[in-house]
């Protein structure tokens, strides 16, 4: 992650920081499902859900195809080593660039943060508050996709989970080479609403997603069996045939975040294949540019988090790939 990452290294120096028609047999290629599109209630007037999710509005989506399944690391390195492509967590940040996100007058910070690296999952080993996530994201220098908690960590046997640390543009480049591209949030969602897991408990007691068992930040039960990420497809599908589209990594789409965008659609009349609003808003970090990501994580806790639904969404900045966030691709081709 670079912006939030910076933000978190730069506050030690004094700054703050519907429901879809399921009953279709799903028609699979090359690793992806067919989904035939249609309309559907988007969004949650649920008590439990978000500010930003609300209120729950009608949506039509065209039909696409969605892999069934986040992007591996497998699939990832065949990308890197097929164009040579550096992700952002590889690159030494660019201060002039950096700075025009961060409040007028903040001081450059020491070549000793301005280094390659990515935000890296950090429990710590007592109580904080979960209201300053910079008690469990460390700025890792050397952290990245193929060494994700940085110096000499590997992936070895992690081939078949999501590929992490990749930033808005590393998976609109991956998706652009695949022939593919990200999907709206409206798609996703759309997908995601197939699932017969509409929360990260099932009632029979097996888990059905990976998420974060026990107390967040500090004490996870690993019930599911997983500490991190959990290799693709661990878990049911759902009935389109989707993998993990409930914890796990949370996932790229390419619509702009902006928190109160759903207040501006109709409740009414269906929003045509909607791609978000034109700019970027979060009031907690005003000045950076956002994109939805869906589905919750591994990190997703029932203390903290909680995004148990397929309609949870939150705003990542363009520039970050933390260790929870990674993509899936659609496409357009007919059947």
């Amino acid at each position: 992650m670079k912006t939030v990452g910076w933000i978190v290294s730069i506050s030690l120096l004094g700054l703050g920081v519907g429901c879809a028609t399921k009953d279709q047999s799903p028609l699979k290629q090359d690793n992806m499902v067919w989904i035939s599109g249609g309309e559907f209630l988007m969004g949650s007037d649920s008590k439990y859900s978000y500010e930003h999710e609300r209120p729950a509005h009608p949506v039509k989506v065209n039909a696409f195809w969605i892999d069934t399944t986040e992007v591996t690391n497998e699939q990832f390195k065949k990308f890197t080593e097929a164009t040579h492509y550096v992700t952002v967590a590889e690159r030494k940040p660019d201060w002039e660039e950096l700075k025009k996100q961060l409040p007028v007058g903040t001081p450059k910070p020491p070549d000793s943060i301005l280094v390659a690296g990515s935000l890296v999952f950090n429990p710590p080993t007592g109580y904080v508050s979960l209201h300053d996530y910079a008690q469990w994201w460390r700025w890792t220098k050397g952290a990245n996709w193929k060494s994700p908690e940085g110096g000499t960590s590997a992936l070895n046997n992690r081939w078949d989970h999501p590929v992490v640390h990749v930033a808005y543009e590393d998976a609109q480049a991956y998706c652009t080479w695949a022939g593919k591209r990200l999907p709206t949030e409206a798609e996703w969602e759309f997908a995601a609403q197939g699932t017969t897991v509409r929360t990260m408990n099932a009632d029979d007691g097996i888990v059905k997603a990976n998420y974060f068992q026990g107390s967040f930040p500090t004490r996870n039960l690993a019930e599911d069996g997983f500490e991190g990420t959990a290799p693709v497809a661990s878990f049911e599908a759902n009935s389109f045939g989707l993998y993990d589209m409930i914890g796990n990594v949370w996932e790229w789409t390419s619509d702009r975040y902006h928190v109160h965008y759903y207040a501006t659609l109709s409740t009414t009349e269906p929003a045509d294949n909607p791609t978000g609003p034109e700019q970027s808003f979060d009031p907690n970090e005003p000045g950076i540019l956002k994109y939805v990501t869906k589905g919750g994580s591994f990190l997703c806790a029932s203390n903290y988090c909680a995004n148990y639904r397929t309609t949870a969404r939150q705003g990542t900045a363009f520039d970050s790939g933390m260790s929870n966030v990674g993509f899936r691709c659609v496409k357009d081709d007919v059947k």
